[in-house]
């Protein structure tokens, strides 16, 4: 697995520099076919980063959907990506779950025990993206937020039992280098190639996925 980093410190993740969020975005649509649609932003307030959304207790600052109707607004578009980025060039970039891909969310310290197994088993994994809450998110083909359940019962754990979470349709995930308030960026763990375009099935990912995230309990 030549993209990933089997490390814990944030600075050995592969960073994007010198790009524009509304580049970012641009190139989402275009290289990876993914849909993606604008977030909330940060806003400067009294010498501090605030939400744009005006919740001074917002919990998820400057990288959450900025509007109820989200889900319709999101694009696959390059042309209208770069217009919805022209129109408010610090949005956050925001992708749909459930539709391209879905997303397994584990804690930051199980997902690199994970990475460190699917490199022994040799798997090939799609992008990673590791949230500045200390989360991480393997992206896989859609259809995983209804079979993840059943697939963990039968290695012998209960989805409740573990923290571990599927992001499918109606859901969404912060990409890079979406900020999240003061607490950073979101960065690749793995990061897009040609060689992860073809995304893995949930089914070859949750063993590996499953046994870390009960070794971290």
């Amino acid at each position: 697995m030549e993209e990933t980093i089997a490390g814990t410190e944030a600075a050995q993740i592969p960073k994007q520099r010198g790009e524009s969020l509304l580049e970012t975005a641009v190139r989402y649509a275009e290289e990876r076919h993914w849909d993606v649609f604008p977030g909330t932003w940060l806003e400067a307030v009294d010498g501090s980063q605030r939400c744009s959304c005006g919740d001074a207790a917002c919990p998820a600052p400057g990288s959450h959907p900025a509007r109820p109707d989200w889900a319709t607004q999101a694009t696959g578009s390059a042309t209208v990506a770069r217009r919805m980025w022209q129109k408010q060039p610090t949005a956050s970039i925001l992708l749909p779950t459930g539709r391209t891909f879905d997303a397994i969310s584990v804690a930051e310290t199980a997902g690199f025990l994970a990475l460190a197994r699917m490199e022994r088993m040799e798997l090939t994994l799609g992008p990673v993206t590791l949230t500045p809450d200390r989360r991480m998110e393997f992206f896989v083909l859609p259809g995983a937020a209804a079979k993840v359940p059943d697939l963990v019962r039968k290695l012998g754990w209960s989805v409740s039992s573990l923290d571990l979470t599927v992001l499918g349709e109606g859901a969404y995930v912060a990409a890079p280098p979406t900020r999240f308030g003061s607490r950073g960026a979101v960065q690749w763990a793995c990061r897009p190639t040609p060689a992860n375009r073809w995304l893995p099935d949930a089914e070859e990912l949750i063993s590996p996925l499953a046994y870390a995230c009960g070794r971290d309990r």
